[in-house]
């Protein structure tokens, strides 16, 4: 379905072979009113996610607003990499899984961890409030409990030293420079969950930096990179000095797109 036949059937609420098959019908003032402005808003390169409320990720339906980065393809990569994982250590006597995902957004990592591994615990933050009430309906719609905390990565009290087994995040980073040149589509999307700071590897060195307190002795920590960012990130896990990297897995496109690091004993 293309993203015509996408708008046109979601507002109209019927399927595509309907689209066709009634195309000679004549649309009511509020249906060609509804229409009308919801191509305005797509004609101004507003996301198509944002006019419908919704999106999917991982199979499953979540709810996206202006407060939420909108979920990407590539982000599945992530999901499927801790599941990988989390089997594994389930493989070897490993019953209790604890999961962090930092900056959830729209919850869509911590939930589908959620869905796709029902005996884990997933707890989930983020410094925005207006993103976490988003998360907490898409916890609603998908049926599964996380526990989220408002908090700028670590900086929560409820946050315990050695509790998790994986850290998981997808964090900012598109140097602040390229910001304005972005695609008049994400540009829609919050500065917040975009802006990586000067490099675009800010998050990194915080994340990298904190995560070996949080980590259990064998856990590892999985971050989502932008293009060509892979040796800049390997670089900081090395002067960190508490990982070793494990895995660095490519997306569709052959970019490295999941950095794997596991803590040091």
């Amino acid at each position: 379905m293309n993203e015509a036949e996408l708008l046109f059937s979601q507002i109209l609420n019927c399927d595509r072979v309907s689209l066709y098959l009634n195309r000679e019908t004549i649309l009511d003032k509020d249906k060609s009113s509804l229409l009308s402005s919801v191509l305005k808003r797509r004609i101004s390169a507003e996301p198509i996610q944002y006019i419908l409320g919704k999106t999917e990720f991982m199979g499953f339906e979540f709810k996206v607003t202006p407060d939420v980065l909108i979920p990407r393809q590539e982000t599945e990569i992530l999901v499927e990499t801790a599941v990988k994982y989390v089997t594994v250590l389930q493989s070897h006597n490993v019953t209790s899984i604890n999961i962090l995902d930092l900056g959830t957004g729209s919850g869509c990592i911590a939930i589908s961890l959620a869905k796709l591994l029902p005996n884990a615990k997933i707890t989930a933050t983020d410094i925005s409030d207006r993103a976490l009430a988003v998360a907490l309906r898409n916890t609603e719609l998908n049926g599964v409990k996380v526990n989220f905390i408002q908090s700028d990565l670590f900086h929560n009290y409820n946050l315990e030293p050695d509790t998790y087994n994986l850290i998981v995040s997808n964090p900012p980073y598109i140097p602040t420079a390229q910001m304005k040149t972005l695609q008049p589509e994400v540009r829609y999307e919050p500065g917040i969950a975009l802006d990586g700071g000067r490099d675009g590897l800010d998050f990194y060195r915080r994340i990298i930096g904190s995560s070996a307190l949080y980590l259990k002795g064998d856990g590892f920590l999985m971050l989502e990179a932008g293009f060509n960012q892979r040796d800049a990130i390997e670089n900081i896990f090395q002067k960190a000095r508490d990982f070793k990297i494990t895995n660095a897995i490519k997306d569709y496109n052959h970019i490295d797109r999941v950095i794997v690091a596991q803590k040091l004993k």
